[in-house]
């Protein structure tokens, strides 16, 4: 669970992850550095993922020039103590990713303060949603690995309905469809891990 690792990252502390079907297998050390040869193709040090998520989308021309927008819909959220998990965006968009079981009780009246507040073009909402997480070492400085991850699933028919980013690139965080979360996995694993 994420909440065991914080502390034992703030200490430096090694872990290690092992197979419960197959304990004695040496299994997998999450640690903050990594000594040793770099195979190139072998990019991605870890894959992780949860499903039921929603994802809020709204679209408002001119967005990208008007101040306070993503305020205001952050805003909505924060006074029904819901937290976002992720928030992808463009020019004139913008997402806000988070549990489905914490807006289902009162999506109707969010939906509602977010077109109040937020005015926007088109607002929508995506359900049944799973967030997959690619965890790697010096992605940003290796040309096409987004490519090559999006490509590989695209092969295996699996459609990419969100991506999110951050220019360190320690991970690739993107969304597919709740049917296809096992599968998204299973082909990240075989592709670039195995």
């Amino acid at each position: 669970h994420e909440d065991s690792i914080f502390p034992v990252r703030e200490k430096n502390i090694p872990v290690n992850i092992r197979n419960t079907n197959d304990p004695e297998a040496p299994g997998t050390m999450i640690q903050e550095s990594f000594s040793g040869d770099v195979d190139p193709d072998r990019f991605i040090t870890g894959i992780t993922g949860k499903k039921d998520f929603s994802i809020i989308s709204l679209t408002k021309r001119g967005m990208s020039n008007q101040v306070g927008v993503l305020r205001r819909v952050l805003s909505v959220l924060e006074r029904h103590n819901i937290s976002v998990d992720y928030v992808p965006n463009g020019i004139d968009n913008v997402s806000v990713v988070l549990p489905t079981a914490a807006v289902e009780k009162e999506l109707y009246t969010i939906m509602a303060e977010i077109k109040k507040e937020a005015q926007p073009d088109t607002l929508d909402v995506h359900h049944h949603i799973a967030v997959v997480a690619a965890v790697g070492r010096k992605m940003a400085f290796r040309p096409g690995i987004s490519g090559r991850i999006f490509k590989a699933l695209g092969e295996s028919g699996i459609n990419i309905r969100m991506i999110n980013q951050g220019p360190d690139e320690l991970n690739i965080i993107f969304g597919v469809d709740n049917k296809d979360f096992r599968e998204a996995i299973r082909v990240l694993y075989n592709s670039f891990v195995k």
